[in-house]
């Protein structure tokens, strides 16, 4: 419990240098919007004060929830499906080779191209959404789950099994934090991938969230309207990393503090 409290502290104390690069950002928005004004690009105050008064409405929180469902739903599809398919690829040299031409196929087809086929196939639905993000992110988990488990040290398995560990339990001892090097970068990326699908499909799909509060903003040229529903989108996205992902990521690779100097005990 005390390694626990002491990684959150320091995580918690790392939020300088985010609030840093915040900072950064909206003095390059302001000096953006001083220059072209507020029809090209609103100040980035008035854009925070309008999402603020977007959140004041309860519907809004119902649009911005409905997305935030789609775009998780379908991450942890894409997650699962990648991470487990990507191990087995990674065991089986025949079946990584198999796949070189899907994800080639699968990498080359944009998004957009994809929203078009699943909303002919599921109309204006969450299937829309989901499928989407699953064709989009799952790629890339696949290629880390591969890769993680390719690149592993495999003199550590043979240290483990000397010492009479069986499959299962080298890998969930040994394998899994390696693989997990390469896979939990690749879903802070599908996090993200899931997100922003999420919106575009709702936008062309209208089917409603943020991506349709977007597409009444855009039909009424209310530029600081979008950018705030912009905002609050990014702002999901961050919840969703820092309370998914990133916790997984600080349990699992809580090893590698044993690399610096203050993480030795003694």
């Amino acid at each position: 419990m005390g390694d626990r409290l002491g990684r959150l502290g320091r995580f918690a104390w790392s939020g300088w240098s985010g609030l840093a690069a915040v900072a950064l950002l909206a003095a390059v928005w302001q000096a953006g919007h001083e220059a072209y004004g507020d029809f090209i690009l609103p100040s980035p105050m008035a854009t925070a004060l309008a999402a603020i008064g977007l959140l004041a409405a309860p519907e809004n929180w119902t649009l911005l929830l409905v997305t935030m469902r789609r775009a998780l739903s379908g991450f942890f599809l894409a997650g699962i499906l990648g991470a487990l398919l990507g191990v087995i690829a990674g065991y089986a040299p025949a079946v990584m080779r198999l796949s070189r031409p899907l994800l080639t196929v699968a990498l080359g087809v944009p998004p957009i191209a994809w929203i078009v086929l699943t909303m002919i196939w599921f109309g204006a639905s969450d299937a829309t959404v989901a499928a989407t993000i699953l064709v989009s992110a799952t790629p890339v988990v696949f290629v880390a789950g591969a890769e993680g488990v390719m690149t592993r040290d495999r003199g550590l398995d043979a240290m483990a099994e000397v010492f009479g560990a069986g499959p299962i339990r080298r890998f969930l001892s040994v394998g899994l934090r390696q693989v997990c090097a390469h896979l939990l970068p690749a879903l802070a990326l599908a996090l993200g991938t899931s997100f922003k699908v999420a919106v575009m499909a709702e936008l062309l799909a209208n089917a409603g969230g943020v991506g349709g509060a977007l597409a009444r903003t855009r039909a009424m040229l209310d530029i600081t309207g979008a950018l705030a529903w912009v905002m609050l989108s990014v702002v999901a996205l961050v919840v969703g990393e820092y309370g998914l992902v990133r916790p997984v990521r600080a349990e699992l690779e809580r090893w590698r503090e044993a690399a610096q100097p203050w993480g030795v005990k003694r």
